[in-house]
């Protein structure tokens, strides 16, 4: 049953966006369009993604199933997805991709939206666009060359100018085409946009990195970040703290874009029946585990997501309760008065997120989360594209308290106790006492039974050739 007063949902999903990067979560970050949605709505203080990175995480979801579970590749190609199961029942639906190479038609993920942009054609168009998406130290140099320039001719203008210098990050792209859906499309509609702002390389806007430092740190110490890490020269303390300003400084600037999105939604008159969900697709790491980025990995700074539901006219509040990200869809569609099929198997967080709802001691269902990824010989070798077949497979299982991580292929396995060592630094699995040998026991049955599950399955794992202009923007991502 639709929520009475919701005729339409927006989805935002940022990429590479870890929990403790938004203010709901962490005090010090600074993100006040998320915040905001925050307080006026419901935060879900445990939200863990499927996977490592995209490909592992958006099955769940845009189609709330595991990855390689019914064909072993990754991709929504042969799946009921929400945005199908919403066209179906007569809801207009809309998807605007910051250019993820891994969110394309060729893994099925326009299936269902009337309206569907990657926007990566217009990152590998040209020879210029595809050396600055994978240079960012020139980019950065141009953002430092011509930021004056811009600014005066922002005031010559007499008004001020948002827009960074280069749109490699196609957040103009995806916010233009958010706004001319909204303000074009009448009835109820379901809009996802996703960004890639927070994904490696960071170079956002200069007056982003001010606002999330000192102010003395500007777009120098960022050519200086990404030279040294362009270079693999040694990552020191003060590089580390110049790379998670600049992931901050990127960040906000998503912030910034959704809010636009958002006075737009005023504009039109269709705030007051628009609920939002923001969410990150996976984390980021910065060196907790001895890498950057998100390599196949499954702790919590790749795993622990922010999830916001802002529902108008209720209250909200925090769950406490870990929930998997393949309860979106259900709960979409519930907020949609449309039915869910029955294949998919999150569960909805609406009653978790409305006034008359149960009592916040209950629902979600207290279930472990169940995580993926796939490693070959080397950590930080991500191929194009991944399938079950390209190294061993990982499975997380996790809830509130615990993290159990088993190597499916060698039998290796690893157990955190989160509260009490957050960094998921001391692995338990040694000399468990008899709670924990517990927990290890009931945890590697639910990874054993899963991983079971998804080497059972009709298809090859092959997804064929990808065409030129997605390559290179999967190349420019870091995946070859």
């Amino acid at each position: 049953m639709a929520h009475s007063d919701i005729s339409n949902v927006v989805l935002v999903t940022v990429d590479s966006l870890r929990a403790d990067a938004v203010g709901a979560y962490d005090d010090d970050r600074h993100t006040p369009v998320f915040d905001d949605l925050a307080e006026r709505g419901t935060t879900f203080d445990h939200a863990f993604a499927t996977g490592n990175w995209t490909p592992f995480s958006f099955p769940s979801i845009l189609a709330s199933r595991p990855v390689f579970a019914d064909t072993g590749r990754i991709g929504v190609d042969g799946v009921e997805t929400l945005a199908e199961t919403l066209a179906d029942a007569g809801v207009s639906t809309a998807g605007f991709n910051a250019a993820n190479g891994f969110l394309t038609s060729h893994w099925g993920y326009d299936d269902g939206f009337e309206e569907f942009e990657p926007f990566v054609a217009s990152v590998g168009s040209s020879i210029y666009s595809k050396y600055l998406a994978t240079h960012p130290t020139v980019e950065a140099w141009l953002q430092f060359a011509t930021s004056p320039i811009r600014r005066l001719g922002s005031w010559l203008r007499g008004g001020t100018d948002e827009r960074p210098f280069l749109d490699t990050s196609r957040m103009f792209d995806v916010e233009h085409a958010a706004t001319d859906y909204i303000e074009g499309t009448d009835g109820p509609f379901f809009l996802w946009l996703h960004y890639m702002d927070a994904h490696t390389p960071y170079v956002p806007a200069p007056r982003y990195i001010r606002e999330v430092s000192d102010g003395l740190l500007g777009t120098h110490r960022m050519i200086h970040a990404h030279t040294r890490t362009g270079l693999g020269w040694n990552v020191g303390e003060r590089t580390l703290r110049d790379l998670r300003t600049l992931y901050q400084a990127a960040v906000r600037q998503v912030d910034a874009s959704v809010g636009r999105v958002l006075d737009t939604l005023e504009a039109a008159g269709v705030a007051e029946e628009t609920a939002v969900i923001v969410v990150g697709d996976h984390g980021e790491e910065f060196q907790e585990h001895g890498h950057l980025a998100h390599y196949p990995k499954l702790y919590d700074e790749l795993i622990h997501v922010p999830l916001i539901v802002n529902l108008p006219g209720e209250d909200g509040g925090r769950v406490s309760q870990q929930v998997g990200l393949d309860g979106i869809p259900p709960t979409v569609a519930e907020l949609l008065g449309v039915d869910a099929p029955d294949s998919w198997e999150g569960t909805s967080f609406t009653p978790s997120v409305v006034d008359d709802g149960p009592p916040a001691d209950e629902p979600p269902a207290d279930e472990p989360v169940v995580s993926v990824t796939v490693r070959g010989e080397e950590v930080t070798s991500q191929p194009i594209p991944r399938s079950l077949e390209d190294g061993d497979l990982f499975v997380s299982v996790r809830d509130a308290e615990w993290t159990y991580i088993r190597n499916v292929d060698t039998g290796d396995q690893e157990l955190y106790s989160r509260p009490d060592d957050p960094e998921q630094a001391t692995n338990l699995v040694s000399d468990p006492t008899p709670d924990q040998q517990e927990v290890i026991e009931e945890f590697d049955a639910i990874a054993r039974a899963h991983a079971e599950r998804l080497r059972t399955h009709d298809g090859a794992g092959d997804d064929g050739e990808v065409d030129e202009d997605l390559e290179h923007r999967l190349e420019a991502l870091g995946y070859r």
